[in-house]
């Protein structure tokens, strides 16, 4: 048995399950025979670098268990992607505080910088386990069903546009249209989200505009007229990064973040559904409508949180300690879907971090209907038990009232 102490460490954007993974990991570490420190880095790898570290035994136990509940990145978060330069410095820290289990609950890029780190300590004789704990709210990481934070941020959604629905249906006389963004660079898996209320065909949404599909403008304005047409009104989601053809951002964003990814919400820059207002505003000549952006609030909305995703968080928190414990090195924990008397149910398996660094998963086609504004049956199936039970509301008959 391999005796050390453990740092562990959240990174990229929040979630609202992010801190239960973390209560997961610390609890048990703290049951580790293996594990002798438990440290946190604040503000990610940046922090560590820097020697800003936390200790976990120190801390109340009641605050550990709290954290199951507690949305956004408590330990502070980066988004700084390693230079050569770095790996020295990295190394120096982990030896001085005799660091031999390096964890970090992030995306795609987290995964990438544990890869990096524990193949740098291998290659320069520094023994250290490194097992990433999977999150983000795009659903985009390789090698899992689908990642903790994805069905709490899902389930904010479905509700914004579910009852943002039910009130653009109601005041359809003064506004004709609404359109809500959802988060995701490369793939429209929190945009799709929004279906999982959509019981009727008049429900919102009545179209779904996601990066997987090329924009065409003439397509969805006609696609517009249609659900006017037919609804007094149309609701779209749409995901933040909807391109053309040529892979231009339809939110004409420019600017990137330091891994090269473009920062739809950034200062002076327009978004998907802005652009997507004007556009029906230009061709539809006296109709209006509204467009909602709502950001970070997908990341940490606690108050909406599934159920099912705050224990799988906490799921894989616990398992990567495990695994780290039983030796093994460059995974991260993954969730396979499983069936028990044909309910869903979780499994834990593991992927190769060099095979989840820095790509993205998109929705399969299987996911997407022939249109490409609108999603199959299969999606819904795969979303309904993540997002957990949403609420039902009433439908009135409007019965007319006959003269006398």
């Amino acid at each position: 048995m391999f005796k050390g102490n453990m740092v562990i460490g959240q990174s990229g954007g929040p979630t609202t399950v992010i801190n239960s993974s973390l209560s997961g990991a610390v609890e048990a570490a703290l049951r580790s025979d293996c594990i002798e420190g438990i440290y946190g880095m604040r503000w990610g790898i940046e922090g560590f670098m820097e020697e800003m570290l936390v200790d976990f035994k120190k801390e109340d136990p009641r605050t550990i268990t709290k954290l199951r509940q507690t949305p956004s990145s408590i330990l502070g978060s980066s988004r700084h992607k390693l230079q050569d330069e770095d790996f020295p410095v990295i190394k120096r820290v982990l030896e001085k505080y005799n660091i031999r289990y390096f964890f970090l609950i992030g995306g795609n890029d987290s995964m990438d910088t544990i890869n990096r780190v524990e193949s740098y300590c291998a290659e320069n004789g520094y023994e250290l386990h490194g097992v990433g704990i999977p999150k983000t709210v795009d659903n985009d990481l390789f090698g899992t069903d689908h990642t903790p934070g994805y069905p709490s941020a899902a389930r904010y959604i479905a509700l914004s546009v579910q009852q943002g629905g039910r009130l653009a249906r109601d005041m359809q006389k003064v506004d004709q249209y609404v359109i809500y963004q959802a988060v995701g660079r490369d793939s429209g898996w929190l945009a799709a989200s929004a279906v999982a209320a959509k019981k009727r065909e008049e429900d919102p949404p009545h179209i779904l505009l996601i990066p997987e599909r090329a924009f065409d403008k003439d397509r969805f304005l006609t696609k517009v007229e249609e659900c006017y047409q037919k609804f007094g009104f149309c609701s779209i989601s749409c995901g933040e990064g909807v391109s053309y053809e040529d892979g231009t951002p339809i939110s004409a964003s420019a600017t990137t973040d330091k891994f090269g990814n473009v920062e739809f919400g950034a200062m002076g820059g327009t978004s998907a559904a802005m652009m997507l207002h004007r556009m029906i505003g230009d061709r539809f000549e006296g109709q209006r409508g509204e467009f909602q952006v709502v950001e970070s609030l997908q990341m940490c909305g606690s108050d909406r949180a599934s159920c099912l995703d705050l224990e799988e968080a906490y799921l894989c928190g616990q398992r990567a300690v495990e695994l780290a414990g039983e030796g093994r090195t460059g995974v991260m924990v993954s969730l396979v879907r499983g069936s028990a008397n044909g309910r869903y149910c979780t499994e834990l398996g593991t992927a190769t971090l060099a095979d989840v660094a820095v790509k993205a998963k998109p929705m399969p086609d299987e996911y997407i209907d022939d249109s490409g504004m609108f999603v199959t049956q299969a999606f819904i199936d795969y979303l309904t038990p993540l997002v957990g039970e949403l609420p039902e509301f009433a439908y009135l008959a409007n019965h007319p009232v006959v003269g006398h």
